[in-house]
């Protein structure tokens, strides 16, 4: 049994979009905190994320988008120094401060460290404590707390990079992934399945954009047993017959029952269900290989439990 990764970086913790923002630095204290007091967190090898090199972020994001982001952090470092704003709002949920732009490419530099560990055997699945999230991240445009989408930019990475030929992109959050969608949907080396609450924000995903996605939109208030049929039913044919070489999560866990920013009711135990279903694809097809990364979850209590959960099935503890 090969080892399970935990990458993260104290930059991930000085990210802050102000005050009352459910996306907050305690997100991390709290998985920490759960994984501690669990004895999880000794079944881990644990590693500082390196920053993604912005030629990988290209990979998935337009070059004019990182630039943008980049000047946009510099311009408030210059602003700050003379007592200007501490926050630069891109839209009305999404925020910069002086810390964002490493934090972001310690969250991407953590999906890619990880894929490389993966890959080379050293690590037979990994997961990314990381924030900001990714998945609502476009081709050129941050929104929804995103500004680099972690695991778009990791899966691009292994076609890429390390010549996989299919990878599989397991999106579990209680909102879609319509970012993910924009940068993968068409490339038919990547099979990307996902659910999420419909209708609900991004307000999107409920009709696919291309073959190589599975959405499966559900309505509020829809309880882990359907959410486990509809998996069973409509992921794992697709899962099964593309054959992945690789398994990229966006492991987003704010479809759990106490999260007060979805309506779905999900538990703890769905979670380890799923984590389990998608290991016995990634064992079937690709020696093990999982990178999951953080996006959602926002009840600090049901967070640390569910990725509890997640990484006592990715290590088998």
């Amino acid at each position: 049994m090969g080892a399970t990764g935990y990458f993260t970086h104290s930059d991930c913790l000085k990210h802050d979009m102000g005050a009352g923002h459910p996306e907050c630095p305690g997100r991390l204290h709290a998985i920490e905190d759960r994984l501690l007091a669990s004895g999880v967190r000794d079944a881990l090898d644990r590693r500082e994320a390196p920053p993604a090199p912005l030629a990988d972020l290209e990979l998935a994001h337009d070059r004019m988008h990182v630039a943008s982001l980049r000047g946009l952090s510099d311009q408030l470092c210059d602003d700050q120094r003379s007592g200007g704003p501490a926050l630069t709002h891109l839209d009305p949920d999404t925020a910069m401060n002086v810390h964002t732009w490493s934090a972001a490419l310690a969250a991407a530099g953590a999906t890619l460290a990880a894929t490389d560990a993966v890959i080379a055997g050293e690590l037979e699945n990994a997961f990314c404590a990381v924030r900001p999230p990714g998945h609502h991240a476009g081709h050129d445009h941050a929104m929804g707390f995103c500004f680099f989408n972690n695991v778009a930019v990791a899966a691009k990475y292994a076609l890429e990079r390390h010549g996989l030929d299919r990878v599989a992109i397991v999106d579990f959050d209680v909102h879609h992934g319509n970012g993910t969608e924009d940068i993968v949907a068409g490339d038919h080396r990547i099979l990307m399945v996902s659910f999420f609450q419909h209708p609900f924000y991004p307000h999107s995903g409920d009709q696919p954009s291309a073959s190589n996605l599975v959405n499966l939109p559900v309505p509020a208030y829809t309880r882990g047993m359907e959410v486990r049929e509809l998996i069973d039913l409509a992921w794992m044919p697709r899962l099964n017959a593309f054959k992945p070489q690789m398994v990229f999560i966006s492991a987003g866990f704010d479809a759990h029952r106490e999260d007060d920013l979805g309506q779905l009711g999900l538990t703890e135990q769905d979670y380890a269900w799923i984590t389990q279903r998608i290991k016995d694809v990634a064992q079937r097809h690709a020696k093990g290989r999982i990178v999951s990364a953080l996006e959602g979850g926002y009840n600090l209590s049901a967070l640390g439990r569910s990725v509890e959960a997640h990484l006592r099935v990715l290590a088998g503890v």
